[in-house]
């Protein structure tokens, strides 16, 4: 294509807009970023609305290169696409509802220059406060990895990430590995788990040489990590994989939009009860797991990968020992985790995502902490305000429950 939008990316970098900011400010989807990013044609709506952002002409944001020759794609070399933060299937992904989480805190919040995301997830929250500094946390060491790449404050190399990642997507020596023993045809085809397990042995081989750094690893490992949900055999989590198939999709590690470097932000691997002993923030965001399905369990096959300690798997769904990752907030201690959680917070707003799934759903999808805990725990720590948003959100499976609300409770703590 003769368009080029280095002027816009020229433009979001000195004003700090990440891409998710664009995406909000100028009501534009992600699949426009990722275009603007290949230099692909976008409509005349889509140039005004990031004009306006900017405050801006047309010329200010783009250039026309008529001596641009495209690179033709064949069929055994396929460009490398582009990933934003929000492109992964995960259960309790609140990225839908960042402009619901985001106006609930300029509107009721003052002063707020550090905010902590304590079960940080995808690190999807934490990126509506891109330009704060961040405090991001979670049990899984695969979402640790991924909040690394995206908010790690130490500084990286785009441009050789981008072609280690041209490499391994054209990788073609197919060989028998961790992945292809415990997991061919399964999740994954065989060929695919020939390159996952080549890919991730050879980004820890780098990073032991000192090939990459710390942060440099987590990237790779993150690209991989949304390359492998991307075709996973499965309807969004590991508990199962369909059956008698054909692999139509196979292995692209993505470029991760990510930013060469961020403030002085931290990312923590911890339960969040010894943290929040730990750390103080203006905010503090909390989403706990909501009932008695272990993110740990959904998630083994991708946590496996992000650790690479090559456990032996048991049973249908090829799963490692987790006893070391399950939450108190999927088990009848979530209440006493909560209260204990709570009496450690030092913040001046604690702000508390809990949908009003209660007893809607099955006993397994049923809320482990009721209102009137939530009310009692909260009211003791300061003021308490509750806001709500009707929302569907992502599942596993098909739901024919109505009526799904997402709460706010926020806390303007007295001390």
């Amino acid at each position: 294509m003769p368009v080029v939008y280095d002027k816009l990316f020229n433009l979001m970098e000195s004003q700090k807009i990440t891409s998710v900011n664009l995406m909000r400010k100028a009501n534009i989807s992600c699949n426009i970023i990722s275009r603007l990013h290949r230099n692909d044609y976008v409509s005349l709506e889509t140039i005004e609305s990031i004009c306006r952002v900017f405050n801006c002409h047309a010329d200010d944001i783009l250039d026309f290169n008529f001596h641009h020759q495209e690179k033709i794609q064949t069929a055994d070399e396929k460009i490398s696409e582009r990933a934003e933060i929000q492109n992964r299937r995960y259960l309790g992904n609140k990225f839908k509802l960042l402009d619901f989480i985001k106006k609930v805190v300029e509107e009721n919040c003052s002063e707020v220059e550090t905010v902590a995301d304590i079960f940080s997830g995808t690190g999807a929250v934490a990126s509506a406060f891109a330009e704060k500094n961040i405090i991001t946390n979670d049990l899984l060491y695969s979402n640790y990895l991924c909040n690394v790449a995206w908010f790690g404050s130490e500084n990286v190399r785009l441009n050789f990430l981008s072609s280690l990642i041209e490499e391994y997507n054209q990788h073609k020596n197919f060989e028998e590995n961790y992945m292809t023993e415990n997991f061919s045809d399964t999740y994954f085809s065989k060929i695919d788990c020939s390159k996952i397990g080549f890919i991730r042995e050879d980004i820890e081989k780098k990073f032991l040489s000192g090939i990459v750094t710390e942060r440099e690893r987590a990237i790779l490992i993150a690209s991989l990590i949304y390359a492998m949900d991307k075709i996973a055999n499965t309807c969004g989590h590991y508990d199962a994989w369909r059956r008698g198939i054909i692999f139509e999709k196979h292995l692209n590690l993505p470029v991760l939009n990510v930013p060469a470097k961020n403030k002085n932000n931290r990312c923590f691997n911890e339960n969040a009860n010894g943290l929040i002993k730990h750390i103080k923030a203006d905010l503090i965001y909390i989403d706990p797991p909501y009932n008695s399905r272990q993110y740990s369990d959904t998630y083994h096959l991708l946590e496996n990968v992000a650790r690479w300690e090559k456990p032996p798997v048991y049973g249908v769904a090829l799963k490692p020992d987790r006893k070391n990752l399950k939450s108190d907030y999927c088990t009848l201690k979530a209440v006493d985790a909560f209260e204990d959680l709570i009496k450690n917070c030092k913040a001046k707003y604690i702000l508390i995502s809990y949908n009003n799934m209660a007893q809607k759903g099955n006993e397994r999808s049923n809320a482990r902490i009721s209102d009137e805990d939530i009310f009692r725990i909260l009211n003791a720590k300061g003021k308490v305000e509750v806001f709500s948003k009707k929302y569907k959100a992502f599942t596993t499976g098909k739901s024919n429950i109505r009526g799904n609300e997402e709460r706010l409770f926020l806390c303007e703590a007295r001390n």
